[in-house]
């Protein structure tokens, strides 16, 4: 795809927004109370605390589900199985470890293919271990990648995945993040549609919007192809103030993220999957914390 053919798709897609029935979808609300998740990295037991035992600590603080970083090499799946019965927690996502060092969109092919390869992985273990959602950082655009390249090798690398998700019956869910790619709901639902395929959705991060618009725009836009949601804040305030970065540096519900306006865009989506912490974690006191806050966002 050339620049010119990019740009001139990119606004016949926005001029028609409204026409596509995609764009438009209005599912039944629902008021089923959302499960909630936390990254195994997130939980800090004791020194020799095995991963039953963080699994059971996130239990016991009122979390539903966990997320690993996959593949890891210190993750035997075995002993995650092992945990996840034990605790009776879901997997509730897999993060693609590799896709930020090793970019699908990077020039070379080489790193695109450690990328491929990695993603096929995980689908692969989160279908054994019964998750149904592998996050992926589609790309990075830089100096050296542009928007169009981005866009095309990242398309090009998840279809390459898309057999394996079938194969596995785990989604490829593709993350907004701060990555100079895909900043708007309108961008996210096209290249959701250009990927081909019911296995390719959304994973919403909720606070990662709020910097460079409204989070509570998204669900409407993006409907059903939401698979999977990042709960964390951030505050226009102590970005303006003290740097960008620094406005993810406040507790969950003392920030700018308009939770009633999001849990209501939400709701009207139909959405019934995961709402997975992503904020600094602790001990079990710190655990508890969180699953008491998210709860009272989650239902405001």
């Amino acid at each position: 795809m050339n620049r010119r053919h990019f740009l001139h798709a990119s606004a016949a897609a926005i001029a028609s927004t409204a026409l596509q029935p995609l764009f438009a979808q209005t599912p039944s609300a629902s008021n089923k109370p959302l499960k909630m998740a936390v990254n195994l990295g997130m939980i800090k037991g004791a020194a020799d605390a095995s991963i039953a035992d963080r699994f059971k600590m996130a239990r016991d603080a009122g979390f539903q589900g966990i997320e690993l970083n996959l593949p890891d090499d210190k993750l035997d799946p075995d002993i995650i199985h092992k945990a996840l019965n034990e605790s009776g927690l879901e997997l509730a996502g897999i993060i693609c470890t590799p896709h930020w060092s090793f970019p699908l969109s990077d020039p070379d092919p080489a790193k695109r293919e450690r990328t491929v390869k990695g993603l096929q992985l995980a689908l692969t273990q989160g279908g054994q271990l019964g998750c149904k959602r592998v996050l992926l950082v589609p790309g990075v655009v830089n100096a050296q990648v542009t928007y169009a390249q981005c866009w095309e090798r990242a398309i090009e690398g998840i279809k390459r995945c898309v057999e394996t998700a079938e194969k596995a019956n785990c989604d490829i869910a593709v993350e907004n993040v701060w990555n100079q790619f895909i900043m708007n709901p309108v961008e996210a639902a096209r290249f959701v549609d250009e990927c081909q395929s019911p296995r390719v959705g959304w994973h919403f991060d909720i606070g990662n919007c709020v910097a460079y618009g409204w989070p509570e725009h998204w669900p409407k836009i993006l409907g059903k192809r939401i698979f999977n949601l990042h709960i964390k804040e951030f505050s226009r305030k102590k970005a303006n103030d003290e740097g960008l970065r620094k406005g993810f540096g406040v507790e969950l519900g003392e920030g700018d993220v308009p939770w009633p306006l999001v849990m209501a865009a939400l709701r009207e989506t139909g959405y019934a999957g995961y709402a997975i912490a992503e904020v600094p974690g602790g001990d079990a006191t710190r655990l508890q914390f969180l699953s008491e806050r998210m709860t009272k966002l989650l239902n405001s």
